[in-house]
């Protein structure tokens, strides 16, 4: 078949399928970052911090996980209190696991959704105007943040002895 002819369903669903069953077969927590404000996606307001939620999705902290091609369903507790969480598969940033932050910050696809929905309505202009891959902003990169405790105080005392932090992830731009 020619190039032109082709065409692929998004790698996003697949990847994401591979990763979790991974993670959880390494006996590792399996967390999702995703966009919140993404349309479509539904998460308790509570969850999100700066336009992102990260969620559990181990078997053990959800009731019926859902990894669909389209979306990811499931139920969960928030504060003690059942929520039926949707997200739309390309409101995934990220899959990690928790305990070493082991996994994948998903590619963008190369017509989104919302591309793909307006040609079909005729309103885009067409593939060969779009963006390359090339001209596209790189994917978010994702790194360590350190805690506050790695700063020594500021009077120059010795730090006070506390539990060890674990570093967080943040999307760099």
């Amino acid at each position: 078949m020619t190039e032109q002819g082709f065409q692929t369903t998004s790698q996003r669903p697949y990847l994401l399928r591979a990763i979790h069953e991974w993670l959880s077969d390494n006996g590792l927590t399996p967390y999702l970052l995703v966009n919140a404000r993404h349309p479509g996606v539904h998460v308790p307001p509570q969850a999100v911090k700066d336009g992102q939620v990260v969620l559990n999705i181990a078997e053990q902290a959800t009731h019926m996980l859902s990894l669909g091609n389209e979306y990811i369903t499931f139920n969960a507790r928030f504060s003690g209190v059942s929520h039926e969480v949707f997200i739309p598969v390309g409101a995934v940033l990220a899959i990690y696991a928790r305990e070493t932050g082991q996994g994948m910050a998903l590619p963008e696809d190369m017509l989104s959704e919302s591309d793909q929905d307006d040609m079909a309505d005729g309103d885009a202009q067409s593939i060969a105007d779009s963006p390359t891959v090339e001209e596209r902003k790189p994917p978010p990169r994702l790194g360590s943040v350190p805690s506050e405790t790695d700063e020594p105080p500021p009077d120059g005392s010795p730090p006070a002895s506390s539990p060890p932090r674990r570093g967080h992830l943040r999307v760099v731009k």
